[in-house]
């Protein structure tokens, strides 16, 4: 058992660890007089310390440089809205973003469907979409329609 470790072992890796910095013991000491503080100023002080961001009376950088305005959604989803007199206007039996893609009602990049209940609606619509509001499908159920949540 040579080469067992014991707690009196134990000791810091080298470099780890430092004297204290003794200062205000005289002049001779290389710590003397100032005590590393400099001379006069709010840092001399004992008790006090400059606030965060302080840059000694000059314009600090939080106000020196432009304020950016809100955050980008980095995947927002782009959703195309028709209203329930659009949707009486069309004339389709169905109506899903794929089918007003291709009759190009809607734009190429959308990625979901809202339906809105703004205007009335007389013929019966199946509507497949992403949302539509409650009082969207109030109406399009009264005209016999159904409503398909995708």
């Amino acid at each position: 058992m040579a080469n067992t470790i014991t707690l009196e072992d134990l000791r810091p890796a080298e470099g780890a660890t430092h004297r204290t910095k003794r200062v205000g013991r005289g002049r001779s000491s290389g710590r003397g007089k100032t005590s590393c503080r400099g001379h006069n100023g709010e840092g001399q002080r004992s008790g006090s310390s400059a606030k965060r961001g302080f840059e000694g009376g000059q314009m600090p950088a939080y106000r020196r440089l432009p304020k950016l305005k809100g955050f980008e959604i980095i995947n927002k989803l782009n959703y195309a809205e028709i209203t329930v007199t659009k949707l009486d206007r069309l004339g389709m039996k169905e109506v899903s973003l794929e089918a007003l893609k291709e009759a190009k009602k809607v734009h190429p990049s959308a990625d979901g469907l809202r339906v809105i209940g703004n205007g009335d609606i007389k013929s019966a619509v199946t509507v497949k979409a992403s949302y539509v509001t409650p009082s969207a499908k109030a109406k399009i159920e009264a005209a016999g329609g159904k409503v398909e949540l995708v």
